[in-house]
């Protein structure tokens, strides 16, 4: 992602910061130049950049500092802080109710990824159980109906269009109506764009609109333009009430940055954000999370939201057996499943604060191949010993079941030592680490004194890569994250019980 080049910028402006023996005025400046460079290079207007430069420094009074006051802390803070204002309209979102029809209608230019986006959506309310479906009211570009068909096909998501119908009008209501009294929850219409902002487009949208009285018009946006978006997003806001905007593209252009700051100033809220060409390369946009991720702060709110929408349960069973150092194959099969559903593994890096640099496009096809590849090699297992309580002894004490496993596997012996070496350091740390697991199977810091915390630490950077270890800052931001966790998943017990 191109703005993670952004990202990476800004906090090495403000990792500088730390290497400083003094904080003063002129290392702000510094650390500010920097800041302003880099957003600037992506696109950002200079208007909007120097109204960040300036409320930092109005934030940043040296003189009335007293000296326990941590500058550097202060200075992110008020960085966060603008950031946040660049990118945050300050609007609510429309958010679709369960159990009647959810009518969202798209609109955008020709080349903007609209009718990819209109799939992309309805297979992230259809993987949350939503019932979804897709409708072509596009009948200007040649090969619309085409492209939707496949895509929707591919996602098995329902969908309505015509080849022998011209009238863009009449599709829409058609199918809003069709699928209405078929019980649809989430209705997509894809409506036709044009290479530039035509005045024919405009009153077809309105046409459109008028009648299938759309709960949402959602504005769809290429991030390639920049900055320029804000001139696109305002026109078509004028035409129809655009009451959400999506992003495309934001994976491979510079310019990202610009075209988010420029929507804040529109007052429409971005709903979404495209990350690659992938049906599940499409991420919610919450504000305040994404400037999380961008400086490198992580979003482990965002990350128990992921576990609870993917419909993950406690299992009481699993955690008692956690508790009694119990672990099996077949549970660590379970817990690969889970990270699968999950999405694209470089979005739950982002999401742990110091690794959103780990995981590049390379490296994330690398880690999928190697957890698909170890659950192939599970797939070839017996029950006796998926569920062998003590998997690893079974397997040095009987060597031909590597043989058997790696041949209905189809991988190599080697591949199938890895996979029980692994599961031995999970298993081991299990074991040590039992009595400070919680109910919800989960490791409790509250139930650790400082000797179990530190026991634990140590396990643990023994069964990652050290390079990955101390980008999240050691023991101290290992121990930091645990308690993140456990607060964020209180959090979210507490608003069950409400």
């Amino acid at each position: 992602m191109v703005l993670a080049d952004l990202g990476r910028k800004i906090r090495n402006a403000i990792g500088k910061l730390g290497q400083a023996t003094i904080i003063n005025e002129d290392e702000l400046n510094a650390m500010l130049k920097e800041v302003c460079m880099a957003l600037i290079e992506a696109d950002v207007h200079i208007r909007l950049v120097k109204q960040l430069q300036d409320n930092v420094r109005k934030a940043m009074n040296f003189e009335e500092m007293t000296g326990g006051v941590n500058k550097r802390r202060v200075i992110q803070r008020a960085v966060f802080n603008e950031l946040l204002k660049l990118v945050d309209p300050h609007v609510e979102e429309f958010k679709p109710k369960k159990g009647k029809p959810n009518v969202i209608m798209f609109v955008g230019l020709q080349g903007s990824g609209k009718t990819t986006t209109c799939t992309k959506m309805a297979y992230y309310y259809q993987r949350k159980g939503w019932k979804t479906c897709l409708i072509c009211a596009d009948t200007f570009r040649a090969g619309a109906f085409d492209q939707l068909k496949q895509n929707a096909t591919k996602a098995r998501i329902p969908f309505y269009g015509s080849y022998s119908e011209i009238d863009p009008v009449k599709i829409a209501y058609e199918g809003v109506e069709k699928f209405k009294k078929e019980g649809f929850e989430i209705v997509i219409v894809d409506t036709s764009g044009r290479h530039k902002q035509e005045a024919s487009l405009f009153e077809e949208m309105l046409q459109v609109s008028n009648a299938v009285q759309p709960d949402n018009v959602v504005f769809v946006m290429d991030a390639s333009i920049g900055q320029a978006c804000e001139a696109q997003a305002k026109a078509f806001s004028q035409t129809v009430d655009v009451g959400s905007v999506i992003i495309t593209k934001l994976d491979s252009h510079a310019k990202g940055g610009g075209a988010l700051s420029a929507v804040a100033v529109t007052k429409s809220p971005v709903i979404f954000i495209g990350t690659g060409e992938h049906i599940d390369d499409f991420e919610i946009f919450k504000p305040k999370s994404f400037v999380q991720k961008l400086l490198g702060m992580g979003d482990i709110e965002g990350l128990v939201d992921m576990v609870k929408d993917i419909g993950i349960e406690d299992s009481v069973e699993l955690a008692n057996r956690l508790k009694h150092g119990q672990f099996t194959l077949r549970d660590m099969y379970e817990q690969f499943q889970n990270i699968m559903k999950m999405g694209p593994l470089s979005q739950i890096m982002s999401a742990i604060p110091g690794l959103s640099d780990i995981m590049n496009k390379g490296n994330e096809k690398e880690s999928v191949m190697k957890l698909k590849r170890m659950m192939t090699i599970m797939d070839s297992m017996s029950d006796k010993e998926l569920d062998h309580p003590k998997a690893s002894d079974l397997f040095t004490k009987e060597p031909t079941r590597l043989a058997r496993v790696a041949k209905g596997s189809g991988t190599s012996q080697a591949d199938v030592r890895e996979l029980i070496t692994q599961y031995k350091k999970f298993s081991d740390m299990i074991k040590k680490m039992g009595p400070m697991i919680g109910k919800n199977g989960a490791m409790d810091p509250s139930r650790m004194n400082p000797a179990q915390m530190s026991k634990l630490t140590q396990q643990y950077s023994k069964m990652i890569d050290p390079k990955m270890f101390a980008q999240m800052g050691g023991a101290g931001g290992f121990q930091h994250l645990l308690q993140q966790m456990t607060k964020a998943e209180s959090g979210m017990m507490g608003g069950k019980k409400k």
